[in-house]
């Protein structure tokens, strides 16, 4: 999770009539490099569609397009207390849940226990074992029992947030790691029987109910309160949207012989959409942001527009800037700090755009406390336009995923349920992403926009807990499509 400042309404509009010729020019050629102008947006939208269908063909394509067997939409009169597990980049989140019996109303404790970096890239059993430790942790501290076998046991929504694949609800065999994560030994399998193994160690009275990602219950819970809302979004350290699909339009589900207008949701992992680069607007900066990256050619998507990478883009055009001879930026200044990979996020840049003062006085104070460089007023105003062009581009790029999923299904009016702080926290990004879906849609002028991205509810949290409860009630039904250990879920 990337960490912001509060927000603060920016005011400042800020001037260009004291920025000497060269660093215009360089303004400019970022401007140039930076602007997704609306042609250009439709054309990546387009391309987008294709790809979220071919994504859910047998052959597939660059996007997953993950069945996630999460069948059905909540009604609201979903009861029972149920646990839930976010396993996210930076924090792991317990929570118990439980679901009263007022529609759409729900209850909740949690407790969040820091993810350790050496975790990341060490053993998988350790990291099994760590996250059994913090559950069992919080289920000694809220229960007060002197033995967990006493409790009965609690069905568990797990939030996975990594690529996997999923054959049943409750198994998820891991594409690849992001998020800084890089276990050896875990992709290219199920990690429930290594999360279950490690519950068994310790007897703790749990049940694996669901494997979920962030983004699918993100959807499942902002509808449980919203009936409109039809996508879920994140816009966070990473990116990705789910949706509901009609199993018939998923040709590589066709195997299970389901109705074609039941419903499936997909857990697209979008932010591997273009990796093969045929219309995304790459500059020199992403090139070099990918190529240094784990993973290079992966996630491109993903690289031009989550918070991971805003400051690492943001940082490597001002080293540029710096060592080219035509530009005097931060000139006989040591800028070694600069130069460290990675040393800035996209907070960096939030409290550039925040900075409300005409002679950026914050952002000078911000350079010199984190950079130990001494900006003068005109190189002040090229890291401001440098901050907010890299930003809006981020917002104007995050809007085609969005339209191209409502052009693919036809959604003409609908909300969005967005989280992640990116989307919560990063200055204008939601304006600017509104923007950016009026120009490739082409909405009147003067009305309210019919496909509207709003704040999100709890997807990890509390929309695991409803999958799980879903799930539970799928089996009571009878529907066991996608659901491996159907006696043990009830």
């Amino acid at each position: 999770m990337v960490a912001f400042p509060p927000r603060r309404q920016p005011s400042r509009k800020g001037s260009m009539a004291d920025v000497p010729k060269d660093l215009l020019e360089q303004i400019k050629e970022l401007e140039r490099l930076f602007t997704v102008d609306q042609a250009k947006l439709k054309e990546i939208t387009e391309h987008f569609v294709k790809e979220l269908a071919k994504g859910l063909s047998v052959e597939g394509g660059s996007i997953p397009m993950n069945p996630t067997w999460v069948m059905d939409y909540p009604d609201g009169n979903e009861t029972g207390t149920f646990l839930a597990l976010d396993m996210g980049g930076t924090n792991l989140r317990v929570c118990e849940i439980i679901l009263v019996e007022e529609k759409g109303e729900f209850d909740i404790i949690q407790s969040k226990y820091r993810m350790p970096e050496e975790l990341k890239t060490g053993e998988s059993e350790e990291l099994w074992e760590y996250i059994a430790d913090c559950l069992q942790q919080f289920i000694e501290y809220h229960h007060d029992v002197e033995d967990l076998q006493q409790i009965d046991k609690l069905p568990l929504g797990f939030t996975f947030s990594f690529p996997a694949t999923q054959n049943y609800i409750d198994n998820g065999v891991l594409q690849r790691w992001t998020k800084g994560f890089d276990i050896a030994g875990v992709e290219g399998k199920d990690v429930a029987p290594l999360f279950e193994a490690a519950l068994e160690k310790r007897k703790l009275p749990v049940k694996l109910s669901a494997l979920i990602n962030d983004t699918t219950g993100t959807l499942i819970a902002s509808h449980y309160t919203d009936d409109t809302m039809q996508i879920g979004c994140i816009f966070g350290t990473g990116c990705n949207a789910a949706y509901m699909e009609n199993c018939g339009s998923v040709p590589k589900i066709a195997e299970y012989n389901l109705p074609p207008d039941m419903p499936i949701a997909i857990n697209c992992e979008y932010g591997a959409f273009d990796n093969e680069h045929i219309v995304l607007p790459r500059t020199p900066y992403d090139i070099i942001v990918d190529e240094d990256s784990p993973r290079p050619g992966q996630q491109a998507f993903e690289k031009m527009i989550a918070g991971l990478y805003l400051g690492e883009l943001f940082r490597l055009a001002l080293v540029d800037l710096h060592d080219n001879k035509h530009a005097k930026l931060f000139e006989n200044q040591d800028i070694g700090k600069l130069r460290e990979a990675y040393s800035l996020d996209a907070s960096f840049l939030s409290m550039i755009e925040e900075d409300p003062f005409e002679n950026l006085s914050e952002t000078a104070e911000l350079f010199q406390r984190e950079l130990k460089i001494k900006a003068n007023k005109p190189e002040l105003e090229l890291c401001r336009r440098l901050a907010e062009l890299i930003g809006t581009r981020a917002a104007r790029l995050s809007a085609c995923g969005v339209a191209a999923i409502c052009k693919k299904k036809n959604i003409e009016s609908c909300h969005v349920g967005a989280d992640g702080s990116v989307f919560n926290k990063y200055p204008h990004f939601k304006a600017r992403g509104a923007q950016a879906l009026r120009e490739i849609l082409d909405w009147p002028k003067g009305k309210r926009d019919p496909i509207d991205i709003q704040a999100a509810e709890d997807g990890s949290g509390v929309g695991a807990a409803l999958i799980a409860a879903l799930t539970i009630k799928r089996v009571k039904a009878g529907n066991h499509a996608g659901i491996r250990n159907t006696e043990g879920m009830l």
